[in-house]
């Protein structure tokens, strides 16, 4: 069944509006007023998924803003662009047409790989980064093709979803069941809830939307072996300067922590990981109070130690 988009137009302590960047519109969500965090959602989710930490962030002393990246949501969806550097480039747009040089970036799965990509492509518009459920994007590569038990069966929606067309019908029909279902597996037993699970396969009925967010998906597999996705493997090499918190499931079926616990080799600047126990993929969401003050404590901290 198809939705409109005013199912992500969800009400609470926030206000929405449309932001124009680079041509293209992006829905945005902003809670609270100071230092700018920006927050970059995964798969198969949209703005909603930062639900909690909007308030959070704004009750701290900050301007918070979710968005739906590019295909998702509300914002627009072109038929092109889901390659990372212009994902990337969307986000860093982005900060500059809310009036601001740089931000703190939360990025969570895709949106965390994105964050991890602005850090290294456009570093003065990463004051810092927090990357969720999200391992550096060479050490993610990497395990695909040297853990093929462990990386790689993880991976196996993810594979399947570079075949055409279908993967869209899949993700469709019966009301988007599949996206209830990539949910429930990536997570702790118990979430999400009915609810939680309904909001987000209403989002995935906005049309044109199961088809972008594979795109996502297809450019990271198929650039592998392709000159752009040598040129942004190269360019990635360049090690991250900005402070840096790495949050992780102790759960994650999906991103396996071993996978992502690599990624501070890439990171010149303080690195802190965390390890967060009885949480899976979405740990902002399945245990919100322990990120909440895993991510408060760390932003408040003027010298984040390693």
């Amino acid at each position: 069944m198809a939705a409109d988009e005013s199912v992500v137009q969800i009400p609470g302590p926030w206000t929405h509006r449309s932001v124009h960047a680079g041509g293209t519109r992006f829905h945005v969500v902003e809670a609270g007023e100071g230092p700018l965090v920006l927050l970059l959602h995964g798969f198969p989710q949209f703005w909603w998924t930062w639900r909690h930490q909007l308030p959070a962030l704004a009750g701290a002393g900050y301007r918070a803003v979710a968005v739906d990246l590019r295909g998702y949501g509300g914002s627009d969806k072109p038929p092109r662009g889901y390659d990372l550097p212009t994902l990337a480039a969307d986000a860093t747009g982005l900060i500059r047409a809310l009036g601001e040089t740089g931000a703190i970036v939360v990025g969570h799965d895709w949106g965390g790989l994105l964050a991890w990509t602005m850090a290294v492509l456009d570093p003065k518009c990463v004051h810092r980064l927090v990357a969720v459920s999200a391992p550096h994007p060479l050490r993610l590569r990497n395990a695909l093709l040297t853990d093929p038990f462990g990386q790689l069966k993880a991976s196996g929606r993810a594979i399947a979803f570079q075949l055409p067309l279908l993967p869209e019908r899949r993700l469709t029909r019966h009301d988007a069941a599949l996206v209830g279902r990539l949910l429930e597996e990536g997570s702790r037993p118990g979430w999400p809830e009915p609810a939680e699970s309904r909001t987000y396969r209403e989002a995935f009925g906005i049309p044109a939307v199961a088809h972008s967010a594979l795109e996502y998906h297809r450019w990271f597999g198929r650039s592998q072996l392709r000159p752009d996705g040598r040129r942004y493997a190269r360019a990635m090499r360049t090690e991250v300067e900005a402070p840096t918190l790495h949050l992780h499931g102790a759960l994650d079926p999906s991103v396996l922590p071993r996978t992502a616990q690599g990624s501070s080799r890439y990171v010149a600047a303080p690195y802190r990981w965390r390890l967060l126990e009885g949480a899976g993929h979405f740990p902002h969401e399945e245990i919100p109070d322990v990120f909440d003050t895993e991510l408060l404590g760390w932003l408040n901290d003027p010298e984040p130690d390693r």
